[in-house]
């Protein structure tokens, strides 16, 4: 079963025995409680018996961004998961290189530079997974256990991906 419509959903392969939970906040820069408590809602309507796959963040231990909303949100999904459902495989990613969602990083910038707006180029380096390569764990991880994994394809300064 594949909850959501989303680019992450788009790609995915549908597997016996799994959820795989691709209907989250996906703006990093979120700030409407209702989105966060959609996202708890619909978690918590799910067959606990059922292995889940919940897409994180690769930032969620960051701990100079602890008082980030979005972070904070991930946390909160991260937990729930462990204490309600026996089977899961939450793995951390990064910004997709993929799809159509404005909000995404690499969207973001690219309409920015479409429509002749300054962007801030900050030194920094971003994590840029591809959709082969979370196909590739998807299609892959086992359906009984414990997971909680970080992946991505590429690591390059934001200078470097423009």
């Amino acid at each position: 079963m594949i909850v959501g419509r989303g680019d992450i959903a788009s790609i995915l392969n549908d597997r016996e025995g799994a959820i795989f939970f691709a209907s989250g906040v996906s703006n990093s820069t979120e700030t409407t409680q209702s989105e966060y408590s959609r996202e708890m809602q619909l978690l918590d309507k799910q067959d606990k018996n059922k292995c889940l796959f919940y897409f994180s963040s690769i930032s969620v231990d960051d701990m100079s961004k602890i008082e980030n909303e979005y972070l904070m949100h991930k946390r909160r999904m991260e937990l729930l998961i462990k204490s309600n459902f026996k089977n899961y495989n939450i793995i951390r990613i990064g910004n997709i290189s993929w799809g159509n969602n404005p909000n995404t990083f690499l969207n973001y910038i690219k309409n920015k530079i479409k429509n002749g707006e300054a962007v801030e180029i900050k030194d920094e380096y971003k994590y840029i997974i591809d959709k082969e390569q979370l196909l590739l764990l998807t299609d892959n991880l086992p359906l009984i256990g414990q997971n909680t994994i970080c992946a991505f394809s590429k690591m390059a300064k934001v200078n470097e991906l423009i």
